[in-house]
């Protein structure tokens, strides 16, 4: 569906740095006098926090992958219902961190739940939301999940579920966004995450140029 607004979806694994990234591209963008919403999934609303956390803290084995991907869906309907439909409907450019195609990469690839059931919830749940580009921040496991451990050491906190899986997890989740970008190349750009923040930037910015600038 076409609105007024255009909404950019930063994608990666854990580690990949979209969370900076994203909040680097929404002040460039409002430095270049775009009206910018920057939102992430689970989350952006109320209830999505609730959810952040149950999916994000509960224990390892305490969700299966079917409720994980339930709970995904829940926030996300709230999500675009309360936030990302009216900053699209009165023109603002929405930045998130993390949408559907997180559940296809993580649920799906990683999870291992059938594809075509994530296809199905999006077409019931998302109104028609789809993201106008989007940016996959590509890297490999390794590094991910020693970039994530850095963080939670230095932030005293523990790994989240997600977080506690293997390489092997994580190896099916990147094959997963990168065979999203290979069957939307219009849509999806990759970017080598690799190297420091403002060398990731750069590809990012360019990579957000392009999508606004088509």
């Amino acid at each position: 569906m076409k609105y007024p607004g255009k909404l950019i979806t930063l994608e990666g694994l854990d580690g990949s740095g979209k969370s900076t990234q994203l909040a680097l591209e929404a002040e460039r963008l409002r430095g270049k006098g775009f009206r910018v919403t920057a939102t992430r999934e689970p989350g952006g609303t109320a209830l999505g926090q609730h959810v952040r956390e149950i999916v994000l803290h509960a224990a390892r084995d305490g969700v299966t992958p079917l409720t994980e991907l339930a709970l995904m869906f829940a926030a996300r309907a709230q999500h675009i219902q309360q936030l990302i439909l009216p900053a699209l409907q009165s023109g603002d450019l929405v930045l998130c961190d993390r949408f559907t195609d997180s559940s296809v990469a993580y649920q799906g690839y990683g999870r291992g739940v059938p594809l075509e059931v994530i296809l199905g919830l999006e077409n019931w749940l998302c109104q028609g939301v789809r993201p106008d580009g989007t940016v996959i921040l590509d890297l490999d496991p390794a590094t991910g999940v020693r970039r994530t451990g850095d963080r939670n050491r230095a932030a005293s906190q523990p790994a989240t579920r997600f977080e506690q899986e293997g390489i092997e997890f994580f190896e099916r989740v990147r094959l997963g966004y990168r065979e999203i970008a290979r069957q939307e190349p219009n849509r999806v750009r990759i970017v080598d995450g690799r190297g420091s923040m403002a060398e990731v930037h750069e590809r990012v910015r360019q990579a957000v140029d392009e999508i606004l600038g088509k």
